[in-house]
């Protein structure tokens, strides 16, 4: 590439630098992250994070600090940003927990260097020790997440960029904090992986070398077991396939329910059908209700049995509902008269799956919420709605209103009855041919006669008058 001209030449110095240049990848909640290391201009503190990467000290560790669009702070793992200590410090005690910095006074240049090779905070995906003052670095380090951030130039170790994962960054950078900082869902380092290490390693290192990563452990002092873990999923995510359709299928049927219940379809949301009733199908009209409790009454008393029937004709629509008292004796029905013989019809029994009564009980229920069962309503307050009894419209000062004509032709048509009482067809004939005869005059001595005599007579008016 530089013989090509895309790349200037580097110097032997810069040459020599990347020459000497290592890597380690981070592996964190939101993706991998490969970090390059100065090893030349920072030879303190890349050891330092090699080594402690080698004895996997920043496995787990949170990023408890998380600045949008400034940096995204972890490497202790206490996960309260006041723990840590160095390489040296985990090998010798306190005494040895902190280095001294590394921030050249000269720099600029590419990937933001500056002539003599001090880095900047140029670009995002820089990375740097978190102090704790001057010449106070133990664990904690900071990715930066945005450019220019001059404010952190000459004050803090910067030891290696990201290479590979920027957009990696990126979703920790978008996550969502409190207002300390702290992401509300766990992020966290889960492995970290040494490329090549040129560093010889200090005696007793190798003693605290894990054979395995080490397991998570959530600790109270840190907060994170109020938070939601890293690998949190709901809880549908975990359950077999067979309970997540039967929970969905459920869910759906209490929404239905709600919006039935709205709609003024179900008494209540929550109602389910009785279990000690049977439902019974195809059954002959002539089948009545008495018959159905005589022959249903030998598994055990039975507590109801309605057969429906249409509200305008009174007929039976042939399919009825019997209770009982106990859930077994219904089962017993179901099982002992399905397919029986009645009335030369073969009834289905089932399970009972209808609201129906509930649904009358509601009914009754807001009929005397409005007092029809109670005294009659207030003065000027209207008449009940429905077909009413001709008394119950007296008893409010009204006539009952009039009633449309029934086109039921199979009905006989009803019978005259006559004041007197008689309901005699016949009777009624004469009554209205006395009141006719009376109203032209036949009982007037003074013409009457004479305008009857004057009348044509027609074949069939013998036995008139």
């Amino acid at each position: 590439r530089w013989q090509e001209g895309t790349r200037p030449a580097p110097s032997p110095g810069d040459r020599a630098r990347e020459e000497v240049r290592m890597a380690v990848l981070l592996e964190t909640s939101k993706g991998d992250l490969v970090i390059d290391l100065y090893v030349s201009e920072a030879p303190q503190a890349c050891k330092n994070f090699l080594k402690l990467c080698k004895i996997k000290y920043y496995n787990n560790c949170l990023f408890h600090n998380v600045q949008r669009d400034f940096i995204l702070q972890t490497g202790d793992p206490t996960g309260t940003g006041r723990g840590g200590e160095s390489v040296n410090g985990v090998l010798y005690g306190e005494q040895a927990r902190y280095f001294e910095d590394e921030i050249p006074r000269s720099g600029g240049g590419d990937l933001g260097t500056r002539g003599g090779g001090g880095r900047t905070h140029a670009k995002r995906g820089t990375v740097a020790m978190a102090n704790a003052g001057k010449d106070m670095n133990a664990s904690q380090f900071y990715i930066t997440a945005g450019d220019n951030l001059d404010s952190l130039d000459g004050k803090h170790t910067i030891f290696g960029h990201v290479t590979e994962g920027l957009d990696v960054v990126s979703r920790i950078n978008d996550a969502y904090c409190d207002e300390k900082g702290r992401p509300w869902q766990n992020i966290r380092i889960r492995h970290t992986i040494v490329l090549d290490d040129p560093y010889e390693d200090p005696p007793g290192l190798s003693d605290r070398i894990p054979l395995e990563s080490p397991e998570l452990v959530r600790g109270e002092e840190d907060g994170s077991s109020a938070r939601l873990e890293d690998d949190w999923a709901p809880d549908a995510e975990e359950r077999p396939a067979a309970e997540v359709e039967k929970s969905a299928r459920k869910s759906e049927a209490d929404g239905r329910a709600v919006l039935l219940e709205m709609i003024g379809d179900l008494p209540d949301a929550g109602a389910r059908p009785e279990d000690n009733l049977i439902f019974v199908c195809k059954l002959n009209p002539v089948t009545t209700e008495e018959d159905l409790e005589i022959i249903f009454s030998r598994f055990g008393k039975v507590t109801c049995c309605d057969v429906v029937k249409d509200w305008k004709t009174g007929e039976s629509l042939c399919y009825a509902f019997v209770g009982f008292e106990t859930k077994e004796q219904a089962e017993q029905a179901y099982f002992k008269m399905d397919n029986v013989l009645i009335d030369d019809r073969r009834i289905h029994v089932d399970f009972y799956q209808s609201m129906y009564h509930q649904w009358r009980q509601h009914k009754r229920q807001e009929a005397g919420g409005r007092g029809t069962r109670g005294p009659g309503p207030a003065r000027g307050a209207p008449p009940p709605r429905g077909r009413a009894p001709a008394q119950s419209w007296r008893q409010h000062g009204r006539l009952p209103p009039p009633q449309a004509p029934s086109r039921d032709r199979s009905r006989s048509p009803p019978t005259f009855r006559s004041p007197k009482g008689e309901g005699n067809e016949e009777e009624g004939r004469r009554h209205r041919r006395h009141r006719r005869h009376h109203h032209r005059g036949g009982g007037d001595r003074d013409g009457g006669g004479d305008r009857r005599r004057r009348r044509r007579r027609r074949p069939g008016d013998e036995g008139r008058g």
